[in-house]
């Protein structure tokens, strides 16, 4: 781990009015820790978009959604891993059209195709993982970074994993790509320091979801939390209180 360590406030939870006004873009947002996140925000007072690329399962959380009784959340289908520069751009201009701003990114999309020794690593997999977990996370906050600069305080938040076990035998892709996403989040954050963005990085502990079932496929996931603390957490560092943990990555791994 190269970024500096943060904890979450001890007894934190959101309030309803914790992101109050604010306009939240949730990529993976039909995958486990990504509809968390939209539950979340939206619960915390949030405008919530919500990304994809199947626009099926997309309108499932919308309507799951709206049948909890929060507010309409906003579809806009992308696919992370096809998505061309120019759909970055027409995303950003969308959000500054409809809602004349944007205040915070949780990129929940991921891709993980399992375990596999780098002598059976199928190249495309390997672009894959290296593209969706990385590039695509860099293009689409590129793109957004004028209207989140505009913001008085927005932030950036990026998933990462265990260093620990991604540094181990037969976590490929994957494992590459969550690196450099360490080290995108450290250069991304010296470059926007001193500017209303806040950049942060957030390491969940195990969770109840698809990569989780797929990397541990013997273990009973029934057993792990579902990812609605994870979600709290993105929250906190959403909101203006998050900024105790500008630049540094939130730990939340049991001890």
């Amino acid at each position: 781990m190269t970024l500096p360590v943060s904890r979450l406030p001890g007894g934190w939870l959101p309030a309803a009015d914790t992101l109050a006004d604010r306009v939240v873009l949730v990529t993976g947002a039909y995958g486990g820790l990504g509809g968390a996140v939209a539950r979340a925000a939206s619960r915390a007072g949030a405008t919530v978009v919500i990304t994809g690329k199947r626009k099926r399962q997309l309108e499932q959380l919308y309507d799951s959604m709206r049948a909890e009784g929060l507010a309409e959340p906003v579809i806009h289908p992308l696919d992370m891993e096809a998505a061309t520069p120019r759909e970055y751009t027409a995303l950003a201009e969308g959000l500054e059209r409809d809602f004349g701003r944007l205040d915070g990114i949780v990129h929940a999309a991921v891709s993980f195709g399992g375990l596999t020794p780098i002598t059976m690593h199928k190249p495309d997999a390997w672009l894959r993982a290296m593209h969706v977990n990385v590039s695509a996370p860099f293009a689409l906050t590129q793109a957004c970074l004028p209207l989140l600069t505009q913001a008085g305080d927005s932030a950036v938040v990026f998933v990462l994993d265990n260093p620990e076990l991604l540094q181990r035998a037969h976590w490929g892709g994957y494992g590459v790509s969550k690196a450099a996403l360490e080290r995108f989040v450290a250069i991304l954050h010296e470059e926007t320091d001193s500017s209303a963005l806040r950049v942060h990085a957030m390491l969940p502990g195990p969770m109840r979801t698809a990569l989780r079932q797929l990397a541990y496929f013997g273990e009973d996931i029934m057993q792990r939390p579902p990812p609605d603390a994870a979600a709290a957490a993105a929250i906190y560092l959403l909101s203006a209180q998050g900024v105790a943990a500008r630049g540094a990555v939130l730990d939340l791994r049991v001890d």
